[in-house]
């Protein structure tokens, strides 16, 4: 069932809060895997967390940045990165081809190495956690909501309905679809298929379009989209605050 949110979104809860620490991590997996990982811990936790779900590029400074920014706002925030299995836990130099490491990334690896990082967020700190992801990220965000891992809510921006492949119709967590409304990634058709499905299974989803931008609006390189991306930061903090803990 949709909730369209092309009306203005809830009163969100304001950012005033500042990060108690932060700092890059790896984590282990249980089949022997090690990734990269980035924490930022909040100095007045709104009781929820967050597992940020990077693009392509998979662990990339402007992550780092915005688990700061997650952590401000209250959240006991992790960067995962997907590519332990095939570029290891070095410092990633600046042309690191996230594609080529795409191309070898499989479903069941980023399920198993969401699962330890949403163990390890849980370890820090027992609140509801929400995935929130961006393109590559974005969708397989709203994979996890049908992955076990027991979320309060997946968020996601533009992401490719293909990364939420066999899982389309089961997810057992609401969703929350940012999508970009000039997406040369994804077409409106797909989404649509996608809504689709979650219509037919009866899950809960709320979905916002917004005109004229571009895929990956929601990123430093696109000033000009400043105020979708202000408006898309307060629908996630709504969108978590209703489906969470509200302090």
């Amino acid at each position: 069932m949709c909730h369209d949110l092309d009306s203005k979104p809830p009163a969100a809860p304001a950012v005033t809060g500042r990060v108690a620490e932060h700092g890059p991590l790896e984590l282990a997996v249980a089949d022997g895997n090690r990734f990269l990982a980035y924490r930022a811990a909040p100095e007045v936790p709104n009781g929820n967390n967050v597992l940020l779900m990077p693009d392509v590029r998979g662990f990339h400074p402007f992550y780092a940045h915005l688990a700061q920014r997650f952590a401000e706002a209250g959240f006991h925030t992790l960067v995962m990165d997907y590519y332990g299995r095939s570029a290891g836990t070095a410092p990633r130099a600046e042309a690191f081809d996230g594609y080529a490491h795409m191309a070898l990334l499989e479903p069941r690896h980023v399920e198993l190495d969401a699962s330890t990082a949403a163990e390890t967020i849980r370890g820090w700190h027992p609140g509801p956690l929400f995935s929130v992801g961006f393109c590559l990220g974005g969708g397989y965000s709203w994979r996890l909501a049908s992955a076990g891992l027991g979320l309060a809510g997946a968020v996601g921006f533009y992401g490719p309905p293909r990364f939420v492949g066999d899982r389309t119709g089961q997810p057992s967590a609401p969703l929350l679809m940012l999508l970009a409304g000039d997406d040369v990634a994804t077409s409106p058709e797909e989404y649509a298929t996608l809504t689709g499905e979650f219509d037919r299974a009866g899950k809960p989803y709320e979905k916002h379009v917004y005109d004229g931008a571009p895929h990956s609006f929601f990123d430093d390189s696109y000033e000009q989209w400043q105020d979708a991306c202000t408006d898309a930061w307060h629908r996630i903090l709504a969108f978590t605050s209703y489906h969470g803990v509200t302090r």
